[in-house]
């Protein structure tokens, strides 16, 4: 009897660990695909702070270049080989930060080309930690978490880093995303889409804290807790597409916007430069402005953001730009 007792005890411990095994893969499966965890939004929260807590433009060059270096050390630490596009802007050389990953022949022109970009240079007088130190750390942490990625035949993604975004430069020659876009209409290059990432670390679920364009206000929420894919009529295609792979692959909310070129704000992002050259291309953003309270402000600190919202965004983000790169999963 004693000896029945033990091996029963035996057997009934074995079961009840098995069933708490599989429990733990349940819950481990079940949970949401977007979870990024602390790390992440901690690395970007590193990347902000080395970036953008003091102002960095032509008018403070030594800063501009210490982002610029964070930048290329963090890329190289990532095992990439750097593409620099230097140019004159303000008596002062300046430079594009480029680097890729791509599916093609050696030597071949790729078939197209998927941007991924963010500026990198702040307003004058702020420190631009969401404008644009926030785009800018998604985008390193992109690059880092698709490394290793393998798009469909004949396609490239490229990670861009733009200088001189912000005014003078915006819209003019000097402008970082002109220069590289007419540098690729130039080259011939199909570029089937320029996902530009802007302002995107301010988060609320209050009501009425996110203000809209006129005309807009019904229908969209009055809570700025979502990240928004924006662009022009012309860049419609690209938007539904974009939106809907993020939100294929991510719980966080997200909404979309293809309207007129007129309408408030559409255009003001490094997109634009591609729009002109004939490009399909939109903005990803928290709305900056119509959300952000400190745009553009010496209060533009790194302590203001959202990190943890930030690297939901950037997981669902890495998702979406696999989906629309054709990427083969291993």
């Amino acid at each position: 009897m004693r000896k029945f007792a033990r091996s029963h005890w035996k057997v009934l411990i074995l079961i009840l660990l098995a069933v708490a095994l599989a429990t733990l893969t349940l819950e481990t499966d079940s949970a949401p695909p977007t979870s990024p965890g602390p790390e992440l939004a901690t690395r970007l929260r590193n990347h902000v702070e080395a970036i953008a807590s003091e102002e960095h433009n032509t008018a403070r060059p030594r800063a501009l270049e210490q982002a610029a270096r964070h930048i290329e050390a963090t890329l190289e630490g990532y095992g990439y080989r750097l593409t620099r596009q230097e140019y004159e802007a303000d008596g002062q050389k300046v430079r594009n930060i480029e680097v890729s990953v791509s599916n093609t022949v050696a030597g071949a022109k790729p078939e197209r080309i998927f941007i991924v970009g963010a500026h990198y240079d702040s307003a004058r007088g702020a420190p631009g930690a969401n404008d644009n130190g926030s785009g800018t750390a998604a985008v390193l942490e992109l690059a880092r978490l698709l490394k290793t990625m393998q798009p469909s035949r004949g396609t490239e993604v490229k990670f861009v880093f733009f200088v001189n975004e912000e005014p003078p430069f915006f819209i003019g020659e000097e402008m970082g995303s002109m220069q590289h876009a007419r540098a690729l209409k130039r080259g011939g290059h199909n570029v089937a889409g320029a996902l530009i990432l802007e302002t995107i670390g301010w988060y609320s679920q209050e009501k009425n804290s996110q203000k809209l364009p006129p005309g807009l206000e019904k229908q969209y929420p009055s809570s700025g807790n979502f990240i928004a894919f924006v662009g022009t009529l012309e860049s419609s295609a690209l938007v539904r597409q974009a939106l809907a792979a993020f939100r294929a692959q991510s719980d966080f909310p997200a909404e979309g916007l293809a309207a007129p070129a007129h309408v408030m704000g559409v255009t003001l992002s490094d997109h634009s430069s591609y729009n002109r050259q004939g490009y399909p291309a939109l903005m990803i953003t928290d709305t900056a402005f119509l959300r952000y309270p400190y745009y553009h402000t010496a209060e533009d600190t790194p302590d203001k953001l959202d990190y943890a919202s930030m690297a939901r965004v950037v997981k669902g983000l890495a998702r979406t730009i696999d989906a629309l790169a054709g990427a083969t999963k291993t």
